[in-house]
């Protein structure tokens, strides 16, 4: 295990110094993905049924345990729950606030997700010229006849290029996947919001023929 680890280090030197700000860039761009794939999962599992949510909104018994289960839909409508006005009006507004807020969530960090990706095949190719011109260097003072001077250079080139498709393929590979797992969340979110701005609309509708508005 330790020599393994030596190795690795070894092999990370050999890089030069571009592979420190590589290593972050993996660095994080890893931990926001875990972040969202932790994030995406826990709202696609254990969610309200869309007639739980109506029994809410009507105030019906509705065990407190779906309410704050932390589903997609639970979070929207316990939102929504904490801020209602009774007015439908102002009630429609609010869930379409939340609606809003939910949404941003949805997309938290993708943004950012897709750009460390995209980030670091560049930083591998500016340590692919960094290496060249070592190489280069070593060839004017020595000419191609030190086959060892020239080699760090070219490790220097190697290296780089290779961790920095090593961090970008995997990393542009799941920004897709979460960005698809977004949008399908997003579609469940305006779902339930349409539904929900229906009923709230509806049960104001004889509220207000009462009042004779």
């Amino acid at each position: 295990m330790i020599d393994v680890l030596w190795r690795t280090l070894d092999y990370l030197v050999s890089g030069g110094w571009v592979m420190i700000p590589l290593g972050i860039t993996s660095v994080a761009m890893w931990t926001l993905i875990i972040e969202r794939l932790r994030s995406y999962r826990s709202l696609e599992r254990r969610d309200v049924r869309i007639d739980e949510a109506l029994a809410a909104l009507d105030g019906r018994a509705v065990k407190r345990r779906v309410i704050e289960r932390g589903g997609l839909r639970a979070t929207l409508l316990r939102d929504f729950l904490a801020e209602r006005t009774g007015d439908p009006h102002a009630d429609a507004a609010l869930l379409q606030r939340c609606r809003l807020h939910q949404e941003a969530e949805l997309k938290r960090f993708l943004a950012m997700i897709a750009v460390l990706a995209g980030l670091a095949p560049l930083l591998g190719l500016l340590g692919t010229v960094i290496g060249m011109i070592q190489t280069f260097d070593v060839i004017s003072v020595f000419g191609t006849g030190n086959a060892k001077a020239m080699a760090g250079g070219i490790s220097v080139a190697m290296i780089t290029t290779e961790a920095g498709l090593l961090v970008a393929i995997p990393g542009l590979f799941l920004s897709g996947l979460l960005a698809r797992r977004a949008r399908r969340l997003r579609t469940r979110l305006d779902e339930i919001n349409t539904v929900l701005v229906r009923h709230i609309r509806q049960s104001g509708a004889p509220l207000r023929a009462a009042k004779g508005v």
